[in-house]
């Protein structure tokens, strides 16, 4: 397949076989390198990509400890987290900080005047960071996990890198503008066009939407529509002529953040400043995001650690029915909770950032699982965390200070980590993303069986391919070391764990191989199946993750590794009930009865049960249509001090 997308439906409706090819055509179709979560999926449990744990290297720890010491000296005396907060602002001082420190080159080469963080130690002052602000830990994420550095590391030119770089290391601003207001992850309906000019250059009309880091960036990846070649990226300063930022996005959480809608008329981009092979856009995009995502994890660490130590220090200091209520054993439970969620966080990050670094491993299916189960999880700890504090949860860190009590954001944590289940790809999108990965062998195997374009002698063929495949990988889903006893004894106690893992990895790749004779083509429609899929070898990546970091841990000695040991126990025990749960619901659940009620809302049969309250406001469109044309409303650019 190619990856240009050749749609001329830009804006328009568009069918769901033209969007699905558009989104197919720009995925990564070969595997290069071995990935753990590919194998995981097709019922294979090959921990030999994973065990030993990957270790950083130790030039990257002597750059990384050294640069996180000044990280970490930042953010406790020059970032005010709560001021942000109130403002709505990140200060002039503090991005002038943030340069002066070169946090805006961390992931940027030293020969283009970076620092040149591994992922591993990026995602550590991701970390520390957002335990300060998390509006600041996203500026600097939107900027080079997937803004301007990270595309042109993978796909710019010499000249390219050269001449922007060092200007992005020194601290100018980038922002990713591929959304736009009617379109999120449907990329065959962008509307933003490029068109050829005499000069070999190009004229971009449009509208950008949710561009984090856009009311103040100085340099932009845009993604347009050229005609007759499909989606094209481009480096674009923000100042070019025709550029308006026209509105500054406001949001239930991360204040602070300069989110803009921005519009194009006009403006001309060289073709020195495109970025790839026109056409290749999309392609680059989720490229990029395929290591882009693991920016995202760290911040959701980072706030199931803040999570944490609010809820046992506050659990240990209150005192109701005559004992603290972390004793009482309803919020026993909910600790014991806080505690294994943020270990299995920990080590899928870890574990991912150093897969990333080692760069032998194919982590595209890791990275997403990674985004996904932070995302999710992170979520339910941090809500864990406000029912744990109770009112005092919900109340405001200023409102708790101005009553002479520790000014605790335990609500405000609540509102920005809400965002990290929607931020690059949603749950439900990252969901279905990871279950096309997951198929992709069966897809091209089996793929021209269930195509009812494919004639019959191609079917022949294809049932001959398919055959071969399945005569050999079937038989081995049959038995594994999971069902010796004695089988990974080097885990010691969490030997068990791994062996679940095992079988259970081939009881899901059971599970998919007959969901495939089962529905055929119609399975890609079965996304609340896929979703358990793909939830069932998020937790068993996650259970490995940890017991893979235990077993590190003791082996280097840790004083922490008993204290490791029983944590990644105790978070294998839960995950294995979330994953039989889910197991269960993969054939015996309510899926068809809802999405029938699901039509029968949307056609108003139920409207009913909206009446007795006032209506929600109907002044205006659910998506605002944006013309092409001149802006007509200030610029509303943020100019920075430098």
């Amino acid at each position: 397949m190619t990856a240009t997308v050749r749609d001329e439906h830009p804006g328009g409706h568009v069918d769901e076989a033209t969007a699905r090819q558009a989104a197919e055509q720009a995925r990564e179709t070969e595997w290069r390198k071995p990935s753990f979560g590919k194998e995981l999926f097709l019922g294979r449990l090959r921990l030999d990509l994973v065990h030993p744990h990957p270790e950083p290297d130790p030039a990257d720890v002597e750059r990384g400890e050294a640069y996180l010491a000044r990280v970490r000296e930042f953010a406790a005396t020059r970032i005010d987290g709560r001021r942000i907060e109130r403002d709505d602002r990140i200060d002039d001082d503090t991005l002038r900080g943030l340069r002066e420190l070169g946090a805006f080159g961390m992931k940027i080469d030293p020969a283009y005047g970076g620092v040149g963080l591994s992922q591993y130690y990026y995602g550590r002052a991701l970390m520390v960071v957002s335990s300060a602000s998390p509006a600041v830990a996203a500026l600097l994420s939107a900027h080079q996990s997937i803004g301007v550095p990270q595309p042109l590391k993978l796909f710019g030119t010499e000249e390219q890198k050269r001449r922007y770089l060092p200007r992005l290391a020194a601290g100018e601003i980038s922002a990713f503008l591929l959304t736009e207001p009617d379109v999120g992850s449907d990329p065959a309906r962008l509307a933003t066009s490029a068109t050829r000019t005499d000069d070999g250059g190009y004229r971009i009309d449009g509208v950008k939407l949710w561009a984090t880091n856009g009311v103040l960036a100085d340099l932009l990846v845009v993604l347009a529509r050229v005609p007759d070649a499909g989606i094209t990226a481009f480096v674009v300063p923000a100042d070019a002529e025709g550029i308006t930022v026209e509105r500054r996005n406001s949001f239930m959480g991360l204040r602070g953040l300069e989110n803009s809608v921005t519009r194009f008329h006009r403006v001309y981009v060289p073709a020195a400043d495109r970025i790839g092979a026109e056409g290749q856009g999309l392609k680059i995009a989720l490229t990029t995001l395929n290591t882009g995502r693991l920016a995202l994890p760290a911040p959701c660490v980072g706030a199931a650690k803040y999570s944490l130590a609010v809820a046992r220090e506050f659990a240990a200091a209150r005192v109701q029915w005559g004992k603290p209520v972390g004793a009482h054993e309803a919020v026993a439970g909910q600790l014991a909770e806080l505690a294994a969620g943020t270990y299995g966080m920990e080590a899928v990050l870890d574990l991912c950032d150093l897969l990333a670094d080692d760069d032998r491993n194919d982590i595209r299916i890791e990275a997403a699982i990674a985004k996904l189960y932070a995302s999710e999880l992170g979520w339910r700890i941090v809500d864990a965390a406000m029912q744990i504090r109770g009112g005092r949860g919900y109340e405001t860190a200023d409102s708790l200070a101005a009553r002479g009590e520790r000014p605790i954001r335990t609500e405000q944590l609540l509102r920005d980590m809400r965002i990290n289940r929607i931020f690059e790809g949603s749950s439900e999108i990252m969901r279905l993303f990871i279950a096309r990965e997951a198929v992709d062998q069966h897809l091209s195997v089996a793929g021209e069986l269930i195509d009812p374009t494919v004639s019959v002698p191609g079917k022949a063929r294809a049932g001959a391919k398919a055959g071969a495949f399945y005569a050999h990988w079937l038989p081995g889903l049959a038995v594994g070391r999971g069902q010796n006893p004695a089988s990974y004894a080097e885990f010691g106690p969490l030997a068990r764990h791994l062996r679940y893992v095992e079988r259970a990895s081939r009881r899901l790749a059971r599970s998919t191989f007959y969901a495939m004779a089962r529905w055929q083509g119609g399975l890609e429609r079965k996304e609340r199946f896929l979703g358990r899929i793909v939830d069932i070898g998020a937790e068993l990546f996650a259970m490995t993750a940890a017991c893979v970091r235990a077993s590190r841990d003791e082996r280097a000695g840790s004083p922490h590794a008993t204290a490791s040991a029983e944590l990644a126990d105790l978070f294998c025990v839960q995950a294995t009930a979330r994953a039989d749960a889910l197991f269960d619901a993969l054939w015996r659940n309510d899926d068809e009865l809802e999405r029938r009620a699901a039509a029968r809302v949307l056609d108003g049969r139920y409207a009913f049960l909206e009446e007795g309250i006032l209506a929600p406001s109907d002044d205006g469109p659910w998506v605002a249509h944006h013309e092409p044309g001149p802006a007509t409303v200030a610029n509303l650019r943020r100019h920075v001090p430098r």
